[in-house]
């Protein structure tokens, strides 16, 4: 082979691996990861509460939606406290929130926890704002304290949770319409 030839090949090989260093690919640049959330502005008090964590519901996690932030069931629903169970489509829950919030504020009340189900965030937020509620709020995405509390399909559904942890569920009166009903059925 002639030193021409050698030279050739040695230039048509440099030509083609420059060609496919250079050559465009289809790969996307490596994501960057992105930056944290901002974190939610709302004017719901904390989910955290002081007390006993409810044995039952340990584990369980469900998003604050004061901050956005995931709370410690057990430890919200330490008890005494009454919880109520409420979602964004539902009329009768919509009258009885600010119920609750009226009662909550009286000075002998015991905590009122809500938890929303089946009921998108910035929805949920949004309802509990133009109602102005300002109770500790969860939101329970995938189901599961609505699955350990044993909610019905009818909301709202409330709950009694006493101090030993013991869940009553509220049914008498299924629905408060006045603050004297979240007393009686408190009282009991």
């Amino acid at each position: 082979m002639s030193v021409r030839v050698r030279w050739a090949i040695v230039a048509l090989v440099l030509v083609v691996a420059g060609a496919i260093a250079l050559w465009p690919r289809d790969e996307e640049a490596p994501a960057q990861a992105a930056p944290p959330p901002e974190p939610i502005k709302t004017n719901l008090p904390t989910c955290a509460r002081q007390g006993v964590a409810l044995e039952t519901m340990q584990g369980l996690k469900a998003t604050c939606l004061a901050d956005g932030g995931v709370a410690d069931v057990a430890q919200a629903f330490a008890g005494p406290v009454v919880v109520n169970v409420w979602a964004t489509w539902c009329p009768p829950c919509q009258d009885e929130l600010p119920v609750l919030s009226a009662y909550a504020a009286e000075p002998d009340a015991i905590p009122v926890v809500t938890l929303a189900i089946e009921s998108d965030q910035s929805t949920a937020i949004a309802m509990l704002t133009n109602l102005d509620i300002k109770l500790p709020a969860l939101l329970d995405k995938d189901g599961s304290v609505r699955k350990a509390l044993k909610v019905p399909d009818a909301l709202p559904a409330s709950y009694l949770i006493d101090a030993q942890g013991t869940v009553n569920f509220v049914n008498d009166p299924r629905v408060f319409k006045s603050v004297a009903d979240v007393r009686k059925a408190v009282g009991r």
